[in-house]
């Protein structure tokens, strides 16, 4: 579950101005980040897919994906990034897809996320065509 809590803007990419912040869980056992759907619906994000998930308790669910603009406390820029509709009431969760797209790691003793470096695999230009 979540090792700490850190500040997250939840933004609509469509229309920036509609926007929250809250306290999220930084948990790298969930993939997605999950958002209680009554906050999402409020700032206008929109399902746009949806996923079947294995819950924490064992529990499989069908959940809406969608789209939205993040902003982690103390990490530069906003991300697009997908977000389960959580049940109403639920925890905010930050998941490993969205800290994947800031190009950060957890350091679960100071309680804080650090930059990484993208690892790109396959192949480089220097190999392309060359053999």
């Amino acid at each position: 579950m979540g090792m700490f809590r850190i500040d997250v803007t939840v933004s609509n990419p469509k229309d920036l101005g509609r926007s929250f912040m809250e306290k999220f869980w930084v948990d790298t056992a969930a993939l997605y980040t999950f958002v209680p759907e009554d906050h999402l619906e409020a700032i206008g994000i929109e399902p746009i897919h949806s996923r079947d998930l294995i819950l924490d308790d064992g529990r499989r669910e069908r959940r809406l994906l969608g789209e939205a603009l993040l902003s982690i406390q103390g990490i530069d820029g906003r991300i697009t990034c997908p977000v389960i509709f959580a049940p109403k009431g639920s925890l905010y969760l930050l998941g490993v897809t969205a800290l994947e797209n800031f190009g950060v790691e957890v350091d679960p003793i100071g309680k804080t996320l650090k930059p990484i470096f993208a690892i790109i695999g396959g192949c480089t230009s220097s190999t392309l065509g060359g053999e």
